[in-house]
């Protein structure tokens, strides 16, 4: 498989790594088709027992490719990343990343469904879905509060600025901060020892200690993916991504909330 996505299987661990290097591992349409696919391979095969996501040393992902997503956005709920991320919260093995460099939007997100996370100390972990006129994806409205708790969670949600490698390691969004060089190294080495345990006991241990929201998390994507379908044909994702195409700065200053979200903001 190969539009900018890169699998290997060997010794029980199926790797899934992005090779669109010239364009930062932005993702487009078809790649998200390969990763949803690379992922259900890896849920059925009995022969894999673990995953791992793994990008280029200098970067993990810069997210949507938006000159594609600017072109093919749409309002279907069958858009090539829903199915991905489906196939991320239902994941039933272990799921590893190794993160290095910018890590943007989905780029990030993709990580609170991982069960392990290994970073450079380049990584730059970025949402800028505020700066796109646009709401959080993946459940990550849900996942990131819990995880980093409310006012850190809204200072990255609301702002889209970056956390650092190290201030994501003290947030608990990675469990390990390593130069950049050994990263994907080390998260394979990590991969092997999980691949030569029980897979009955990998699958039950994250089953039981996901269950309890599984389908809390399920329905906030349902419900985020709702109001970014409704946001990307708004005045802000409109003036956005003319913005990105004229490569200029945007221009939300005439821009007004809508009445439903100002009236209703906790509906």
């Amino acid at each position: 498989m190969n539009n900018g996505i890169l699998t290997r299987a060997e010794a029980g661990v199926y790797t899934i790594s992005f090779d669109r290097l010239e364009r930062k591992n932005s993702i487009t349409g078809p790649m998200y088709a390969a990763l949803a696919e690379a992922l259900n391979t890896a849920a059925t095969d009995p022969l894999l027992r673990v995953a791992v996501l793994q990008g280029h040393e200098t970067i993990f992902s810069a997210g949507n490719d938006l000159g594609d997503f600017a072109k093919t956005q749409t309002t279907d709920s069958e858009a090539p990343a829903f199915p991905f991320m489906r196939a991320l919260a239902a994941f039933p093995k272990p799921l590893l990343a190794a993160v290095c460099g910018p890590a943007v939007g989905i780029g990030t997100t993709m990580l609170l469904h991982c069960d392990v996370v290994y970073a450079g100390d380049n990584a730059a972990f970025t949402m800028p879905f505020v700066n796109l006129g646009l709401c959080p994806e993946a459940a990550s409205s849900l996942l990131l509060p819990q995880l980093l708790g409310y006012h850190r969670a809204a200072e990255a949600l609301l702002f889209g600025e970056p956390l650092s490698a190290d201030a994501a390691l003290d947030a608990g969004l990675v469990n390990k901060v390593l130069p950049a060089s050994e990263v994907n190294a080390y998260a394979q080495a990590q991969a092997a020892k999980l691949a030569a345990k029980p897979i009955s006991s990998l699958v039950e241990i994250k089953r039981l200690m996901k269950s309890g929201q599984q389908a809390a998390v399920l329905q906030r994507m349902n419900d985020e993916g709702s109001v970014f379908r409704r946001m990307l044909v708004e005045p802000a994702a409109k003036e956005a991504f003319s913005a990105f195409l004229q490569k200029r700065k945007p221009d939300y200053s005439t821009i007004r909330a809508g009445l439903s979200a100002i009236e209703s903001p906790l509906k």
